[in-house]
């Protein structure tokens, strides 16, 4: 299917690996330009063809370097993916575990690196009447199934998203939100990711937590979510195929979340 996107510009970060890269492969594909941020540029970033920026936007600054960036390269931006996350690599307790350090990494990342990005991009976004979709997660609607600094930082994540479409709808710009479950990521898979971290906390190995974690989750279609699954998700929803859907959350999990 043609999304109708050829020629427009993005920008996407966390791109060097997962959900952002698959993202910025879809995005290329459709014949977008693409400024891809991440903290490292990966050998697989760089064959995508987008023009890579190495970028701590965890940092205060970072954002706004990013995106200036963009601005220089691209002209204007018609499309936001607020996609890096995590940091939560060592977050594996309860809250009592969690001091204030640790709140303001996983907030600083999940949250206002967003944030920041939003507010250096809007201008440009709502010249071009451009998108903006935030990657959260579904742990944002079953806060107990993460580390709570996570878990809360991604749902103030998706409350950023509604109020966003809310005031700036009017003025042309859509924003939505796209909720994965878990998706097969390095945050799973490595060896030094956040389930080799929790899988060692339980006493077992990381390839038995990964195997077992569908079911756990509740999964019904038994597997983990593919990273191009939710990349399809964001393409389709910066396209003109999707003009009237504007302030959603999509929950992308394989059916874990039961409630309506």
């Amino acid at each position: 299917m043609d999304m109708q996107v050829r020629g427009k510009t993005a920008v996407v970060t966390g791109a060097s690996r997962g959900i952002g890269l698959a993202t910025v492969e879809a995005l290329v594909g459709e014949g977008m330009r693409v400024v891809a941020a991440a903290r490292a540029i990966t050998p697989e970033l760089e064959k995508t063809g987008a023009i890579a920026v190495p970028v701590d936007l965890a940092a205060a600054e970072g954002p706004q370097r990013l995106i200036d960036a963009a601005l220089a390269e691209l002209g204007e931006i018609d499309l936001l993916v607020n996609n890096v996350g995590g940091g939560d690599g060592g977050a594996v307790g309860g809250f009592l575990s969690f001091d204030d350090a640790v709140w303001q990494e996983i907030y600083g990342l999940n949250l206002f690196a967003a944030v920041r990005a939003t507010r250096a991009a809007l201008p440009s976004l709502l010249r071009r009447r451009g998108v903006i979709v935030n990657v959260s997660s579904n742990g944002a609607r079953i806060p107990h199934a993460g580390p709570v600094p996570y878990t809360t930082a991604k749902a103030a994540l998706t409350a950023f998203g509604k109020a966003l479409a809310e005031e700036f709808g009017p003025h042309g710009v859509r924003v939505n939100t796209v909720s994965p479950g878990p998706v097969r990521t390095a945050m799973w898979e490595a060896h030094d990711g956040y389930g080799a971290e929790l899988a060692a906390a339980m006493g077992m190995e990381r390839e038995q937590l990964v195997a077992g974690l569908p079911a756990v989750m509740g999964m019904t279609t038994g597997r983990l979510v593919e990273p191009a699954e939710v990349a399809a998700l964001i393409t389709y929803l910066a396209s003109p195929l999707a003009a009237s859907v504007s302030g959603a959350d999509y929950i992308v999990d394989g059916g874990s979340i039961k409630t309506v």
